[in-house]
């Protein structure tokens, strides 16, 4: 006899901050392996325009708005998702976004804003479908960290701090949920190229690069794609019963230029052409 019930063949699974980005990437990953999916965000006619798109392929999808910052919001949003697709089976939550600056030129107000989105949204997020999920014994609640939770980083501090909180918060339940069916992971993205952030002026950008070189933290100009976070936590919910992914982080691969261009001397000196496969990272 089995250990554990395999996951049953619907699995309803909701996203926050599913507008853009990571969570965009994820709604779209999820609902092509046959998970519904209830996008949500603020600006939620961004996610009816990807409900249209997963439609159009097949999956099934609605979008519906929210506010991580808002519990009637929050609570809201898992009812209606909820009556649509049926009991939340997966939860991923990643909604937010980064306000750069040096934490002694930073207001309380505007460290509380990042403690409010990135930690206090998750946990009313994961509140909202835990109640379901420990009575059926079964369920999993992703959460999107960051490396600058791991490794803090200049400008970053009131983010960091908020995303090292989270570290604290999904551990503790691991611990607390052992036992009831419940798995609780964190995927910890490294340096991904998406719209958070990069919004923001040049005069708060650039001074943030500058110090990042001075601690070695931006040891190359590769970055992650969202998709690639989106197949790591597709992943994450799609590992059987039995075992769980309590900590991923996933880190851009640095180019190749200086093996590249070691091979390209060694083959020059020879006269063999360079190979395909050399080259193509040219493109990358």
């Amino acid at each position: 006899m089995a250990r554990f019930e395999p996951h049953p063949s619907r699995r309803p699974a909701i996203v926050a901050g599913a507008s853009s980005g990571i969570g965009a990437a994820t709604a779209t990953a999820l609902a092509a392996r046959g998970f519904p999916v209830a996008l949500g965000a603020r600006r939620v006619e961004k996610c009816q325009e990807l409900v249209d798109q997963i439609k159009a392929e097949g999956g099934e999808a609605i979008a519906l708005p929210l506010d991580v910052t808002d519990t009637a919001s929050v609570e809201n949003f898992v009812a209606k998702a909820t009556a649509a697709l049926g009991d939340i089976e997966v939860l991923v939550t990643g909604a937010g976004d980064t306000n750069f600056g040096r934490l002694h030129e930073m207001s309380t107000d505007e460290f509380a804003e990042q403690l409010q989105i990135h930690l206090v949204g998750a946990n009313r997020m994961a509140r909202a479908v835990l109640d379901g999920m420990v009575e059926r014994r079964r369920g999993d609640l992703i959460f999107v960290g960051s490396d600058v939770a791991l490794r803090q980083r200049p400008h970053m501090g009131a983010y960091g701090a908020a995303k090292a909180g989270l570290v604290a918060m999904v551990t503790n339940f691991q611990m607390e949920l052992e036992g009831t069916g419940v798995r609780a992971s964190v995927v910890h993205p490294g340096p991904t190229m998406t719209s958070m952030g990069w919004s923001l002026p040049a005069e708060k950008i650039g001074p943030a690069l500058e110090d990042w070189a001075k601690w070695g933290q931006a040891r190359h100009s590769y970055f992650l794609r969202a998709a690639d976070l989106a197949r790591a936590i597709t992943f994450v919910a799609e590992t059987p019963r039995g075992g769980f992914i309590a900590n991923m982080e996933l880190q851009p691969e640095a180019p190749l230029t200086e093996a590249k261009d070691r091979q390209s001397l060694a083959l020059g000196e020879q006269g063999m052409p360079e190979p395909a496969d050399a080259r193509s990272n040219e493109s990358k």
